[in-house]
């Protein structure tokens, strides 16, 4: 680990968060060791029709409560504390927010927020919680024991019954306003990813992932574009990810543990003295 953080001590940095950084919060992942496989609803499936729409907001609603309870862990403060060129999180928690990350970009949008398919108007999350509670009553007294997922759906089979309101301007369909799978992340976003990433090999800087397979394209392909340019790459994530074979540096480390590290060794750099890590 020592190696890894020598490497970024100095460095401008990129930050590519995923899943794994929220672990320490009590959201589980998509693909980290041990967890069960999981099955996100695509948006295909999603504007598919009622049913679909139906099944989502049923299980979500139960999610939420859950989700919107999580507090930023360590990691997550110790990227605040990190302050980076650019963080780019695939997360849609807010908990990057919650914790103090300013120059920020959640790639999949985020979960407290909500958009009309048809007039495109966003509004809040808890707006439409509110909604939801009163028009189905009971519903969360009666689903106590369900496992949430990281995107704050639960498993859960049986959703009939279930009542989802419509947009209160135009009569749409509401959708939570992040990029589900089978859906493509909006170009002014991937756009200043590459630029971030672009300008690190004009500063000598490096890109660091944490708590990401790099499964999907979304984040993989900023990877592939830094270690392109001959920008170093280093991941850190609990088992194997895509991007392996490009990182100079792969740790199997938890997400906290590396980046308080980081942290401290950045803090030595500044001030001109050793790190307390390499004691």
């Amino acid at each position: 680990m020592i190696e890894a953080l020598d490497l970024l001590a100095g460095r401008p940095l990129v930050l590519l968060t995923g899943a794994g950084m929220s672990t320490d919060s009590g959201i589980p992942d998509y693909r980290g060791p041990g967890s069960p496989a999981r099955t996100p609803m695509t948006y295909q499936e999603f504007v598919s029709g009622p049913e679909a729409q139906q099944r989502y907001w049923a299980r979500s609603h139960l999610g939420w409560g859950r989700m919107r309870r999580a507090e930023p862990n360590a990691g997550h403060r110790a990227c605040a504390a990190l302050d980076p060129e650019l963080l780019v999180t695939q997360n849609v928690d807010g908990l990057h927010e919650a914790a103090g990350s300013r120059t920020m970009l959640a790639l999949h949008g985020r979960i407290a927020e909500v958009v009309c398919l048809s007039c495109r108007r966003t509004s809040s999350r808890a707006a439409l919680e509110a909604r939801l509670a009163a028009l189905n009553p009971g519903w969360r007294e009666r689903h106590t024991e369900v496992e949430v997922r990281p995107d704050g759906d639960v498993d859960l089979e049986e959703t009939a019954g279930f009542v989802v309101p419509a947009c209160e301007v135009c009569d749409g369909v509401l959708k939570p306003d992040v990029v589900f799978f089978g859906e493509n992340v909006p170009k002014p976003r991937v756009e200043r990813c590459y630029a971030a990433v672009d300008e690190l090999a004009v500063t000598d800087g490096a890109l660091l992932v944490a708590g990401s397979s790099l499964t999907v394209m979304s984040g993989f392909r900023f990877v592939r574009h830094a270690a392109k340019a001959g920008t170093p790459v280093v991941i850190v994530n609990r088992g194997v990810t895509r991007g392996d074979e490009l990182a100079a540096y792969k740790l199997d480390v938890g997400c906290s543990e590396f980046l308080e590290a980081l942290v401290e060794a950045r803090a030595g750099v500044r001030v001109g003295r050793e790190s307390p890590l390499k004691r």
